[in-house]
């Protein structure tokens, strides 16, 4: 059986589940470049032909080039995850690729932003224009809702109501997240201008709109948080979106007031140990602050 039809065949299977458009574009590359590899180098075509042996000379390679290990570790996922589908369709007896030993990836303490930083930023932006008050408002609801960048991009303004917001998060799983009254504040103001500056003007559906009345790409929402990190002047942090959805998964944790359960319910997580990866990026500080707060002595009736 040809490599190449399989994968085409498993890649309409990922397409059926509602992988993301990001998702499955880097699937393809990554497809790709294991098929020339495998062609060009080992001299096979055959899905039957692939050993464990050949997957770990395209590790090999990999490290040789200079990719880092977490990147490794990233791209192997996916030829994992076509491998146990492989397996599942009985095209193979058994999931070669679980036997790939894969470096390991060094555990760094993720620098996470500040209660202050965090406030700077969302400050970094007025209410003087559409563009601004947009920046602001797409920054406020990262840090108080821990959207992923997908998310905060496919917004729908239906989905926005009074309270409470739906979102449609990975494999168009939904869930609900809720509207803090300091964020609602910011979005009231949002609105209001939002419906002046395009008024009599066709635009999509979606909640942020760019200048001209379409969705938001990603480059442009990378673009409005790095111009919040270099406005608040924050050096040496990644400036990212997914670093205010860490910030809001650490504040969750170390607030007390919620559950890593609800936590990871809020987030959109399918399995608790994505969420429980949050709690090895604490500093010294916040474990401090969150032991102090649970501690049984300070805690006692007098």
């Amino acid at each position: 059986m040809l490599f190449e039809d399989v994968l085409e065949e498993y890649m309409y299977h990922c397409q059926a589940k509602g992988y993301t458009e990001k998702t499955m574009k880097n699937k393809r590359q990554e497809y790709k470049q294991l098929k020339i590899y495998l062609k060009d180098k080992r001299a096979i075509t055959e899905l039957e032909s692939i050993t464990i042996h050949d997957l770990k000379a395209y590790v090999r390679l990999k490290q040789q080039q200079g990719l880092k290990a977490q990147s490794i570790v990233s791209m192997f996922k996916m030829i994992k995850a076509f491998f146990s589908w492989v397996e599942q369709e009985e095209y193979l007896k058994e999931n070669i690729a679980k036997k790939v030993e894969l470096p390991k990836v060094p555990k760094l303490v993720l620098k996470g932003f500040t209660i202050k930083e965090v406030k700077a930023m969302i400050d970094a932006f007025s209410y003087k224009s559409y563009l601004e008050v947009r920046n602001k408002a797409v920054t406020a609801m990262l840090a108080d809702c821990g959207l992923r960048a997908m998310e905060i991009r496919g917004l729908l303004t239906e989905n926005v109501k009074e309270t409470s917001i739906l979102v449609n998060g990975k494999g168009n799983k939904e869930r609900i997240v809720f509207i803090s009254p300091a964020l609602k504040r910011i979005l009231i103001k949002y609105e209001r201008i939002k419906k002046e500056y395009f008024q009599g003007v066709d635009t999509t559906n979606n909640y942020f709109l760019s200048y001209t009345g379409t969705g938001i790409s990603h480059v442009a929402l990378d673009n409005i948080i790095k111009k919040a990190g270099q406005r608040a002047g924050i050096e040496g942090k990644r400036i990212s979106p997914h670093s205010f959805r860490h910030f809001y998964a650490v504040q969750c944790l170390t607030s007390g007031n919620i559950d890593i359960y609800s936590l990871s319910r809020l987030l959109g997580h399918s399995d608790i140990s994505v969420t429980q990866r949050y709690l090895h990026t604490m500093n010294d500080e916040q474990l401090l602050g969150k032991a102090v707060a649970s501690s049984p002595l300070m805690n006692l009736k007098r």
